[in-house]
């Protein structure tokens, strides 16, 4: 089946997209959408150097803004597309405008990570050998020192710590953290060579300014 994977560039919707092919879903494309600061659908850091993590998938890539969404939409639809690949965890508003309009254009919505317990999911991503770097803070608990983290087994326990002391969501899916996709066992690896944080009070992001592929 011909799927187009929503890729944000951070690890859910990747991991969605692995998920996807795995089970036979022929993922063709990646498609991320740039939104307006602090979308309540749409990842805002760093969308724009999504493309790299689409070529960890090895599949074309490109972006539409986020007003354009549905019409993008039909159009890969047009191109003989049936399913969309989605990282959904818990947010019902997420999960609900997409299925709507797969409902309304006849496709299908894959949505695997939803509603998955989600410490199970972070160690998903260590079995599969996915690198995840925290690109984006905005929770109590958080500060400049998150920014550039690997979810790693020590920064899980971290996590758990910020969840037991501040009961935030150690995937992220409340907007506590955005993250951003370096390396998957059997994709390959990417390297940030230029970054650079930006902090505003309460939150803040690392800047991506250049990413390439990493030589083997």
């Amino acid at each position: 089946m011909k799927t187009l994977a929503l890729l944000s560039g951070g690890k859910d919707s990747f991991l969605s997209a692995q998920i996807a092919m795995e089970q036979g879903y022929d993922v063709k494309a990646a498609l991320t959408v740039i939104p307006e600061e602090f979308s309540m659908m749409f990842h805002y850091p760093n969308a724009a150097k999504a493309e790299m993590v689409a070529s960890l998938l090895g599949v074309p890539w490109d972006t539409i803004k986020e007003e354009d969404f549905k019409s993008a939409i039909a159009q890969y639809v047009n191109m003989g597309f049936k399913a969309i690949t989605v990282g959904a965890i818990a947010s019902e508003y997420q999960k609900t405008r997409v299925e709507r309009l797969c409902t309304e254009l006849g496709i299908m919505s894959f949505i695997p990570l939803w509603r998955k317990e989600q410490k199970l999911i972070l160690k998903e991503l260590q079995l599969r050998g996915i690198k995840a770097m925290i690109v984006s803070v905005s929770a109590e608990g958080f500060g400049p020192e998150d920014l550039g983290r690997t979810i790693d087994p020590g920064y899980i326990a971290e996590l758990d710590e910020k969840n037991r002391k501040y009961g935030i969501n150690v995937s992220g899916e409340g907007g506590e953290y955005e993250s951003y996709v370096l390396a998957a066992r059997g994709f390959g690896e990417l390297e940030v060579t230029e970054s650079e944080k930006i902090w505003e009070g309460s939150h803040g992001y690392m800047h991506l300014k250049e990413v390439r592929k990493k030589q083997q």
